[in-house]
């Protein structure tokens, strides 16, 4: 089976939540990478998406450089909807 992923950089001016992810995140510029697959037996080319994932700063003091968190797309969305909306 074909997959494929997209990366995308997002920007947050203020603190956010997201459902999976422990606390509040800080303002900033994230990567959000979105993996799908081919779907098998039609006459044209359809992907799936099967996991977007946010990239997130990792804890200080720890032997990681970032963590890797498994988010939903509408949600991200609604986040950044609701940051540009904030004044």
């Amino acid at each position: 089976m074909f997959s494929r992923t997209s990366t995308k950089t997002v920007t947050f001016s203020h603190p956010f939540v997201l459902t999976g992810i422990d606390g509040v995140q800080p303002a900033g510029t994230y990567t959000v990478d979105t993996d799908e697959e081919l779907v098998d037996g039609l006459s044209f080319p359809v992907y799936r998406r099967v996991a977007t994932v946010i990239l997130l700063p990792a804890p200080a003091g720890g032997t990681v450089l970032v963590q890797a968190a498994t988010i939903d797309p509408l949600e991200l969305e609604r986040a950044e909807q609701a940051d540009a909306a904030i004044v």
